[in-house]
């Protein structure tokens, strides 16, 4: 493994970090530029996940870089309760254009559960601000399987079980979960795809009948599952049928887009593709690419204008809310990723890649399934795969993947997680999101790298 015994620091002094792991520390990375890191061993690593899904442009880019030097140069930070900056007011204009106008404003924060955690108040407080009021609004129903943050409130709104395990006692009692929608789980054997689709919304009807729908404010989902399913996209029709349960209801739409959003699936909002329009949007880490912390939240016509006729202010904010050199460095990536039609070349090259993953993994015995749109893959592993069945946890699939992923004999990143079949401990995955700026020569080396290091731990086990 490449993650060694935690005893000292860089220098032979205790660590003063808290890692996420008290016994293991990760390599230092001493430099990177476009899909390379590398790391203080001299060691190359290719970075086929973008961190997190993150470094959409890859690493070291220079257009970023000056548009960082030139903010810096002028303004560093303000207070936006107090002042507003050229580099937020251009970003906002950029992301709202984006949308064709079918959202009406954006606040900036500085990480995806940040933007949840907004996205929750402004659900609870537009009804409060409609006419009449509806103060008995106070329920979130969101999916097992999902991923919405690790603050309190995101934690709550998210399903999945380990992750929430050690904090239910203080999590949120006004949420509830229904049905993921996993085709490749979830997809009863001989159901069409709308029978599929049907039963998902009468269930998501049912939850609302059993809180109580005049309590809801809003469904919350992501169009295509991240990290905690292993990018599992919606079929076709389903947001069109959740959203219609919701407007029965008079209920929000609520999706977050953070890990799916901004391009990584191939169109710059995932909901694009999806044939409905949020009332509330969570957006992240292709928002900025990683250069500075940045995330937000879009806001539709309905919910500014009871807003706007009733107190005219959010009650929320953030001290490092619009910053303005972390809305300088995404507005410059969004500039990029529009001027180089890099969107196109997601589709392109998402294609690409799908097709030499299946090439060299859709016939192993134990890939269960490879799901995914754009530059956005999963693949889960299976003991069987006639029947499904998961590894046992306590072989860490995934884990053993990334871990053997980052040795010399591969220097690939796959992004690991579990839970993939139950919700919490059961079943194995890994992510693939390499940078929007992939050329065919880099996914050809992403998928033989990926093919080699699976059959290689597999063919192990």
């Amino acid at each position: 493994m490449l993650a060694s015994h935690k005893v000292n620091g860089a220098n032979g002094s205790p660590d003063p970090v808290l890692q996420r792991s008290l016994r293991f520390t990760p390599p230092n990375i001493t430099a990177s530029r476009g899909l390379y890191l590398t790391l203080e061993n001299g060691q190359e690593v290719l970075d086929a996940t973008s961190g997190a899904a993150v470094a959409c442009l890859g690493h070291g880019n220079e257009r970023v870089r000056d548009a960082v030097v030139r903010q810096m140069d002028k303004l560093s930070y303000c207070h936006s309760f107090m002042f507003a900056t050229p580099s937020g007011d251009e970003l906002g204009k950029l992301v709202i254009d984006s949308t064709g106008g079918r959202m009406s404003k954006a606040v900036f924060v500085s990480s995806g559960s940040e933007a949840v955690e907004a996205a929750m108040k402004l659900a609870r407080q537009y009804y409060l601000e409609v006419s009449p009021p509806q103060p008995q609004r106070i329920h979130f129903i969101a999916r097992k399987g999902s991923y919405h943050g690790t603050t309190l409130g995101g934690l709550s709104l998210g399903g999945h079980v380990s992750r929430r395990a050690p904090f239910e006692p203080v999590l949120m009692q006004h949420i509830s979960h229904v049905e993921a929608c996993n085709e490749y789980r979830g997809k009863r054997e001989g159901e069409s795809t709308e029978a599929f689709v049907q039963r998902l919304a009468q269930e998501l009807d049912d939850e609302f009948q059993r809180v109580g729908p005049e309590t809801v404010c809003a469904f919350v989902a992501e169009p295509v599952v991240g990290a905690a399913l292993g990018c599992v996209p919606s079929v076709p029709g389903y947001f069109t049928a959740m959203k219609a349960v919701c407007d029965k209801y008079g209920a929000l739409l609520i999706l977050d887009e953070v890990m799916s959003g901004m391009g990584r699936t191939g169109t710059l909002h995932a909901w694009e593709q999806e044939n409905v329009v949020p009332d509330l949007q969570t957006i992240g880490k292709g928002l900025g690419g990683g250069f500075q912390p940045i995330a937000g939240l879009l806001v539709g016509h309905r919910v500014v204008d009871a807003l706007d006729k009733g107190t005219g202010a959010f009650v929320h904010g953030h001290t490092y809310q619009a910053h303005p050199v972390a809305c300088a460095a995404a507005a410059e990536v969004q500039r990029i990723v529009k001027e180089q039609d890099l969107m196109a070349n997601v589709t392109r090259q998402g294609k690409y890649l799908e097709k030499l993953l299946r090439e060299g993994l859709e016939d192993h015995p134990n890939v269960g399934n490879i799901r995914g749109r754009g530059l956005f893959w999963g693949i889960e592993f299976v003991r069987d795969k006639a029947t499904k069945q998961p590894f046992d946890p306590k072989q860490a699939i995934a884990m053993r993947i990334h871990e053997t992923a980052l040795t010399p004999a591969y220097s690939i990143t796959l992004y690991p997680g579990s839970g993939t079949a139950d919700y919490g401990r059961a079943g194995d995955h890994v992510l693939l999101a390499p940078p929007y700026t992939v050329t065919a020569a880099d996914v050809e080396a992403i998928a033989d790298r990926t093919v080699r290091v699976v059959r290689d731990v597999l063919g192990g086990v």
